[in-house]
């Protein structure tokens, strides 16, 4: 020491730091990524929901997140085993647009509409994964093929937009 006062703290880190505990960090010898940006008071949440990769679709206007969930739709029906799945999954999806058409619209005008039950049952019933083959990598290119077909005919009737 300099013969200057040591505080409880200053020797706890001193300590720390002799005995190795701050060497290896996570980012020791990078630059610190937030200095050329501009301030912004919620930069420990983002930076929580991109460590902890988190699903912020809880956090979206009701509206936003009916939207996402349709358009997540078509790869949930083809994980369904039974019709009656594909129904149930479906019709609470439209149970859930109808009430948020009860209720004061929050947040962005984000039209969202009820799904045809039948059609997707349809389609369902057209492009449902066969019984697992023996190649795992068949099973794979069948599920994407079902899944971008479903997704056409969502587009087509107008439930989905496309992605561009």
């Amino acid at each position: 020491m300099d013969g200057r006062y040591e505080t409880w703290v200053e020797r706890q880190i001193r300590e720390a730091q002799e005995r190795g505990e701050f060497d290896n960090l996570p980012g020791s010898g990078k630059p610190l990524d937030f200095l050329d940006k501009p301030h912004d008071d919620d930069w420990w949440v983002q930076r929580l929901i991109e460590r902890e990769q988190l699903d912020m679709t809880a956090a979206l206007p009701p509206q936003l997140a009916l939207r996402r969930e349709a358009q997540d739709l078509p790869q949930r029906l083809l994980q369904e085993r039974t019709e009656q799945a594909v129904r149930d999954l479906v019709e609470d999806f439209n149970a859930r647009v109808r009430e948020l058409w009860r209720r004061p619209m929050e947040g962005p005008l984000v039209a969202v509409r009820p799904l045809d039950v039948d059609r997707l049952v349809e389609h369902w019933h057209a492009h449902r994964p066969a019984p697992p083959p023996a190649s795992a990598a068949h099973v794979d290119s069948g599920r994407r093929g079902a899944r971008a077909r479903l997704t056409e005919v969502l587009e087509r009737l107008g439930l989905l937009s496309r992605r561009r």
